[in-house]
């Protein structure tokens, strides 16, 4: 490995922001409201990229919130790894990642506006609490308004994974944790011997 990729590895590990475990605090808090004026500022858009960078540093990442980087803000990000089901899709591929990042999704002040009568319960597990998984009952669809990362109002009708995501992380803004409502929880490590 050339000398500059090694430094650079070693500064980006140094920089790398902590995702949160289950027993922090932190992530119990009610997040606050970002003012409308101070999106797209300096702190705003570094707080975004520390998200993503804390999500994409994780192979199975693909939605995080603020407060499980230790921020109390209102703002989660989905990944554009959730636009490439197939396992060829999500190898490590540089080109792959850098087109995973451009169709990354953030919401700033989420707020869920409408839901689906029928709940569907789905096995669910979360960066903050990590390798356990349990069953939770989720709305099947829902319509999310939040502002983009550019401060523009948006609404975004959900179903399915998505659907089950902007419920998820919503509940990461009101210290709500998925094992909270879960039911048979189980804990789960990747297989160590696969590659």
């Amino acid at each position: 490995m050339p000398v500059f990729a090694i430094i650079k590895s070693a500064l980006y590990n140094f920089y790398m922001v902590e995702i949160l475990q289950k027993d922090n605090p932190r992530l119990r808090g009610q997040a606050k409201a970002v003012p409308i004026k101070d999106i797209g500022t300096k702190k705003i858009v570094q707080i975004i990229a520390d998200m993503k960078n804390a999500m994409y540093a994780e192979k199975d990442g693909i939605a995080i919130a603020a407060p499980q980087i230790g921020v109390p803000l209102q703002i989660f990000v989905v990944s554009g790894r959730l636009f490439y089901l197939n396992k060829e899709d999500r190898g490590e591929n540089p080109e792959k990642e850098k087109e995973y990042r451009t169709r990354d999704m953030v919401f700033i002040n989420p707020m869920i506006t409408k839901h689906s009568r029928k709940k569907k319960t789905e096995i669910e597990g979360c960066l903050s609490v990590r390798w356990l998984y349990g069953k939770t009952l989720r709305y099947t669809q829902v319509t999310l308004r939040a502002h983009d990362e550019h401060g523009t109002l948006i609404e975004r009708g959900a179903s399915g994974l998505l659907a089950q995501i902007f419920q998820h992380e919503t509940d990461h803004l009101h210290g709500i944790l998925f094992t909270d409502h879960a039911k048979d929880i189980e804990e789960m490590h990747p297989d160590v011997h696969v590659k």
